[in-house]
């Protein structure tokens, strides 16, 4: 690591943990100590966040050399300008949630859709219609040539089929 001194991203791409750089240390957070942090992980998510910190440094160190070729004095810098830039621990705790976001939606969604799997086709087409559209139950008789009855109890079905399902969950 002493080679790579000078630049956060190099020290952190050639090293095998995730290493943070102080004031007055380095500290790098292996494989080991993660797991041993997060027993619930596994070595690919530990890859998957050294890379996403690989890849936040390395931002970070581009926005750096572009900045140092610019002539400007710091005092034509607007204040809300100053310090706008996000931490790299910033960066990598919201792409961590977004992460997290997208993999709860996706198991939302295939809930969603093993709940609709258990109701019949007819049912379906009006609770997605109704709930969905926003289309009224006196709309969906008149598209079905139904009674208005008719499509209130295929929808309070549906709705119960629903919550069965979700009570055994």
């Amino acid at each position: 690591m002493k080679h790579y001194t000078n630049s956060n991203y190099a020290l952190n791409k050639y090293s095998e943990g995730i290493v943070y750089r102080f004031a007055d240390s380095i500290v790098e957070v292996t494989l080991a100590d993660y797991l041993a942090e997060n027993p619930d992980k596994t070595e690919c998510d530990f890859q998957a966040l050294k890379e996403l910190s690989d890849e936040i440094y390395r931002q970070q160190d581009r926005a750096e050399n572009a900045q140092t070729k610019k002539n400007d004095s710091l005092e034509g810098l607007d204040e809300t300008q100053n310090g706008q830039e996000p931490s790299p621990e910033e960066l990598l705790t919201a792409k961590i949630e977004a992460k997290e976001e997208y993999k709860q939606h996706q198991k939302y969604l295939a809930l969603a859709s093993h709940a609709l799997d258990k109701l019949t086709e007819v049912q379906k087409r009006r609770y997605l219609l109704h709930r969905i559209e926003g289309i009224t139950t006196r709309e969906i008789a008149s598209i079905d040539g139904c009674s208005h009855q008719s499509v209130v109890e295929s929808l309070a079905g549906a709705d119960k089929k629903i919550k069965k399902f979700l009570a055994k969950l």
